[in-house]
């Protein structure tokens, strides 16, 4: 153990309020006009309901149910969702690494639909990918084992075509995976006290308070962006903290807009884990970039009592705007997209700041506050990269063409999604480096299912500490080449495959994404 001041540093975070949204007792504005509605101003934060399933015959199953219902994000207007066992978005699944599931997933929707459990390790059978639908009226039953280390992950719609509408309407929610090992360590762990997730959607609405979701070209080739955050669901949410140190686990819940998370006081935090688990050290920064489907851990030092923010500017991440974009921030993944490397014509470490401030969440402390908790200076070791045990190296090229709607515009390797070819196959238990290189002229968050992965460089030069963890999505910046090591273990199948893709779910429902098999 090391002292607490000497991890968190200054990092101080005040008070034990933490605010999310940036639409705050003012008119909402969608793509079809301005309403009178007024947006519920200040209210609780609302944390997701933990469903731990019941345990039958020494498996732990889930019942889930996709299905319609209204929701109220502004005071007074009804707004058309879907979720899973509520009205919009789902509860956090809990489970823990070495048990077996079962999820029974029904679906009361009028659309075919999917579940994906997005950064598993899983058969493919049981990936909840587009080749896994879920009829309206139909139950969907995959079971598999546990094998992730403990983190937080996410489930989400993944209907071939369809993710970009279905996501936005509700149809996610976040999964905390537990192990032995994490719990031992003296981190904030009490969910809903201390230990908070965070799933942070933009959303466009109209006139009479609906999504107001378009699939014209513009989005398409963007990707379906808006100008009301939702945080959990809740518009300008506030948080009581009850305790010194606060963790918060953010996810990048929405379609295509990427965010700079910082405090409004520009105070310091820990972030001590990404998509796939904990880092081996903790590490001291003042901001850090999500992208859609990327996940952080923060400890936030609420000691001095005082109340803060948290904020989310939003990233433009169109390479060609404003003269071109260059790539520094995404190779100095350290303070990507910002921070200490200053501006350029605009643009902050690679990506055009938009200038767009959203606040995530309204922090406040409460009268009396639990002890202030010491952070290990270690976390979770890691194995070490060995990029010389990969017997293969696989190239993957992103680009984008002009023909989005003709479902051709979008392509990795010169090809659109084809669900009936397989793209790539791997031979299971070996271990092989992708190389993203993105020749498109935007950002994009890159995902890969089944395999946790460990980013080896960008452009050449070794990852920095906010990409030394595991992770399921890696963003490619404009004409940088990223490489990660991948290892393929314990299930094949002969036909189902696994996917890979842009998490911008418009690129995703416009073709931006292949397929792979893991055979034996």
């Amino acid at each position: 153990m090391v002292n607490r001041r000497s991890v968190i540093g200054a990092a101080v975070l005040g008070g034990g309020v933490v605010a999310i949204g940036g639409m705050a007792a003012r008119e909402f504005a969608g793509g079809q006009g301005t309403s009178s509605a007024r947006a519920t101003s200040g209210g609780s934060l609302l944390v997701p309901k933990l469903y731990s399933g019941e345990r039958e015959n020494g498996i732990r199953v889930f019942d889930l149910n996709l299905q319609r219902g209204v929701s109220q994000f502004f005071k007074g207007i009804d707004t058309p969702t879907i979720g899973i066992n509520q009205s919009y978005l789902g509860p956090t699944l809990e489970m823990r690494a070495g048990e077996t599931v079962r999820m029974n997933v029904s679906s009361d929707l009028s659309e075919t639909a999917t579940v994906h459990w997005h950064g598993f390790h899983l058969p493919a059978r049981a990936d909840g990918g587009p080749h896994q639908p879920i009829a309206p009226g139909s139950t969907w039953s995959p079971s598999f084992e546990v094998k992730q280390r403990a983190s937080m992950f996410w489930y989400h719609s993944h209907a071939h075509r369809r993710s970009g509408p279905q996501v936005y309407k509700g149809l996610a929610g976040a999964i905390y995976v537990r192990d032995d090992e994490t719990e031992r360590l003296d981190l904030p762990n009490d969910y809903g006290v201390d230990d908070i997730p965070l799933i942070v959607q933009d959303r466009a609405f109209n006139r009479d308070g609906s999504f107001a979701y378009s699939t014209s070209m513009h989005n398409v080739m963007m990707g379906m962006t808006g100008d009301t955050l939702l945080v959990n669901g809740i518009v300008d949410p506030v948080f009581e903290a009850r305790s010194d140190l606060l963790r918060l686990r953010l996810l990048n819940g929405s379609n295509a807009r990427f965010y700079r998370f910082g405090f409004g006081d520009a105070r310091a935090f820990m972030q001590i884990g990404s998509d796939g688990g904990l880092f081996e050290q903790p590490y001291r920064t003042d901001n850090i970039v999500l992208a859609p489907g990327e996940r952080a851990q923060i400890v936030v030092d609420l000691s001095d009592g005082r109340p803060t923010s948290l904020s989310a500017d939003s990233l433009e991440t169109m390479g060609m705007m404003g003269g071109g974009m260059g790539n520094r921030g995404m190779r100095d993944r350290g303070d990507r997209m910002g921070g200490d490397m200053g501006t350029n014509g605009g643009r902050r470490g690679g990506m055009m700041d938009e200038r767009r401030r959203f606040t995530v969440l309204n922090i406040r402390p409460a009268a009396q506050r639990r002890q202030v908790n010491i952070i290990p200076s270690q976390l979770i070791a890691l194995a070490p990269i060995e990029p010389e045990t990969a017997i293969k190296t696989r190239r993957f090229v992103l680009q984008m063409g002009m023909n989005m709607m003709r479902g051709g515009g979008f392509t990795i390797n010169g090809k659109s999604m084809d669900m009936q070819r397989i793209d790539e196959t791997v031979k299971v238990n070996t271990t092989e480096i992708w190389q993203i290189e993105n020749a498109s002229m935007m950002a994009h968050p890159f995902h890969i299912h089944d395999v946790q992965f460990r980013v080896l460089d960008r452009d050449g030069r070794q990852p920095s500490p906010q990409d030394t963890g595991l992770k399921d999505t890696v963003v490619v910046a404009p004409r940088e080449v990223v490489r990660v090591l991948l290892r393929f273990e314990d299930y094949t199948d002969p036909e189902l495959p696994y996917m890979y893709h842009c998490h911008i779910l418009e690129h995703e429902d416009a073709a931006m994404m292949g397929q792979f098999l893991v055979k034996a």
